[in-house]
């Protein structure tokens, strides 16, 4: 049994091409919902597609009935992906303790995440979750606002921009931004400054073998099989031999924080500092193991799903000025060194946000396991084992939720005017139909957090610069997503001062 397993994957890889060209014409044009042939399900569809992969799954729930079809992989692997705010609800709220991570997530990721809050689930999950709760109140928000994020701000990247505009120097902003969400993750959630925001472009070895570690992870889920990557992980060859160097990279980086951190809490005769890691090492729970786990996913948490917003953000307000203008309006009325409430109470700047992330979602999908057999709200059986994926991207874009004008970036949907006073009050969304942050029991804890520091970042960039993307400005960059969205091939931009 165990020859056939290893030597099955060679004999569908050997047949794909055969297969691929007699079944399959790769098109953009023609949306249905793939075939399933014997054996391999719908695998040479879904291949076909990788380049656009995301945006082909999203173009299938449109003409899905209940914004909800199945796509069958390799062996009888099943997958439900859906678009539909009732399942969305179904599997997030309603049926939560059915729908976990799962051990085909789990295991996917295991090498890179280990047992972090976001590849864990029961009791592991909900002590990371109350312990990470705590960074979260209003008191941490405003520190983070008024000196964590207003100092990186005012001291590293304002200066970095204005050289820029100097020396035309072409920038890759979405770099930027991930440094600027690295340095301030670091610091408030675990009392450490990584000082990564400089003006060198140069990227250091955690941060590359970070993106691999991450990249590579992912891509094991788009092999038909598992046992394919496992293979090449027991033999330590080809991109799991890469993604071995790059963990072990990763992991060594979070354990020096760990134990730079373990050793001022030991010289101290209490606990001075209220970062979460301290919190952490002080709950108990100090297996070095454990905490580097915990460190690598909110890393994950806070650098990347803020950085990805912001770089689609910076590219529609490029294509709409409108907007922009209207950003630089509000933000025209607050002081320089905006306080938390003055972040708070940027309205249109918020609307502009949620409209953006709408549109460009930081976690384009997110997938659960069934625990036992289930029927969703529009009647489908799901069986025990079986993955149910949520595509958020797919749900930004449907009419049903947005109406015909869907697709233009227009923050007054957000939005009402009071009755009283006429000021924008911001309206927000069903967390059903705009799970952007999930919903249920597992929402996202940093959402205010995340608001906050965008909004703190925008205010302080758009009134003296403007964010002009270099290159094909009538081309649409691509979207890409490991496990958290990116700009395809970076974001070029140069500065302009808009004032002299």
């Amino acid at each position: 049994m165990f020859q056939l397993e290893v030597l099955l994957p060679y004999i569908l890889l050997l047949i794909f091409p055969v297969v691929l060209f007699f079944l399959t014409k790769p098109t953009n044009k023609n949306i249905s919902i793939p075939k399933s042939y014997p054996l391999i399900g719908s695998y040479l569809s879904y291949r076909n597609n990788l380049h656009r992969r995301i945006q082909w799954l999203s173009d299938i729930i449109q003409i899905s009935p209940s914004a909800t079809f199945q796509l069958d992989g390799a062996l009888g692997k099943r997958q439900i992906i859906t678009g539909n705010p009732s399942t969305v609800q179904h599997i997030l709220k309603n049926q939560f303790s059915n729908y976990q991570k799962g051990t085909s997530f789990t295991t996917t990721l295991s090498d890179f995440l280990g047992t972090g809050i976001f590849n864990t689930d029961g009791q592991n999950w909900k002590f990371q979750r109350q312990v990470a709760s705590h960074e979260f109140n209003t008191k941490s928000i405003r520190n983070f606002v008024e000196h964590i994020v207003d100092t990186e701000l005012t001291s590293r990247l304002i200066p970095i921009l204005y050289l820029s505009t100097q020396t035309n120097q072409i920038l890759d902003f979405q770099d930027i931004l991930q440094r600027f969400t690295f340095d301030n993750i670091c610091k408030i959630a675990f009392g450490f400054d990584p000082e990564y925001l400089t003006p060198s472009t140069n990227r250091t070895r955690f941060a590359l073998a970070y993106e691999d570690a991450m990249e590579i992870s992912c891509k094991r889920f788009r092999l038909p099989l598992p046992i394919i990557w496992k293979i090449k992980r027991y033999f330590n060859i080809g991109s799991e031999k890469r993604l071995k160097e790059a963990v072990t990279e990763v992991r060594e980086f979070a354990k020096n924080i760990v134990r730079e951190k373990k050793r001022e809490l030991e010289e101290t005769s209490s606990l001075q500092t209220e970062d979460m890691l301290s919190r952490f090492l002080s709950s108990g729970h100090s297996e070095e193991e454990f905490v580097t786990d915990m460190v690598i996913s909110f890393i994950l948490a806070g650098k990347d799903t803020t950085s990805g917003a912001l770089t689609w953000f910076f590219w529609l307000l490029w294509k709409n000025p409108r907007v922009e203008e209207e950003i630089v309006k509000e933000v025209s009325k607050k002081s320089e060194s905006l306080v938390y409430d003055e972040v708070k109470e940027m309205v249109y700047t918020h609307a502009a946000l949620s409209e953006s992330m709408r549109l460009y979602p930081p976690v384009p999908m997110d997938t659960k396991e069934a625990v036992k057999d289930d029927v969703l709200p529009d009647g489908r059986f799901v069986k025990k084992g079986t993955i149910v994926t949520y595509h958020v991207y797919a749900m930004g874009r449907m009419k049903s939720l947005w109406g015909d004008d869907w697709a233009e970036f227009r923050p007054e949907r957000w939005l009402e005017r009071d009755v009283v006073n006429g000021k924008w009050v911001f309206v927000g969304r069903d967390l059903y139909s705009y799970p952007v942050f999930q919903a249920g029991p597992r929402v996202c804890l940093g959402k205010e957090m995340a608001f906050m520091q965008m909004k703190r970042i925008v205010a302080g960039i758009v009134g003296k610069f403007k964010v002009v993307p270099e290159g094909n400005k009538d081309e649409h960059p691509g979207f890409i997503s490991f496990l958290t969205s990116q700009m395809e091939g970076g974001f070029p931009v140069t500065i302009q001062k808009k004032f002299p």
